[in-house]
């Protein structure tokens, strides 16, 4: 995010309720200087739903970290929160960044989840290998932020 901003891009950040246990709106918000709504039916000012509003703002849609969940989701066209929502309802490029441990990265639901993605179009960016936050080592480290910057910025 830090990279696009840079860029002098506008960041919009769509979060889960998993994903503020990790770190809080309010970093993205300051960081993005732009709102980080996570609720699929929350209060807005604009006349169109939220997750229809934020699908077509945006240019190409960067899903960083991408755990097993959302991919799954996104594989299966299920649409329950607001990020799964926007994902859905866009029509933009979108590219993944996954992050999970070694095991999910390589179960085959995971990976036909992700050939199925790309078979559709959607881009990825390759994890790295390396020490995972659960202690272990191998497939499934995030790339690193500047690696995820290069590939959308040549998409």
């Amino acid at each position: 995010m830090r990279q696009f901003v840079k860029n002098g891009d506008s960041v919009h950040v769509v979060m889960t309720a998993h994903a503020a246990e990790f770190v809080t709106p309010l970093t993205f918000r300051t960081l993005s200087r732009n709102p980080v709504p996570s609720a699929l039916f929350g209060a807005s000012d604009e006349w169109q739903p939220g997750h229809i509003s934020l699908a077509e703002l945006a240019d190409v849609m960067v899903v960083a970290p991408a755990t097993a969940n959302i991919i799954a989701k996104m594989a299966h066209g299920i649409a329950d929160d607001l990020l799964s929502s926007v994902l859905l309802a866009t029509k933009v490029p979108i590219v993944v960044a996954p992050a999970m441990n070694t095991g999910m990265y390589e179960n085959p639901a995971t990976q036909a989840n992700m050939a199925l993605l790309k078979e559709r179009g959607v881009a990825f960016v390759e994890p790295g290998v390396g020490e995972l936050a659960c202690g272990t080592s191998g497939p499934g480290r995030m790339a690193e932020p500047k690696s995820i910057f290069d590939f959308v910025s040549r998409l």
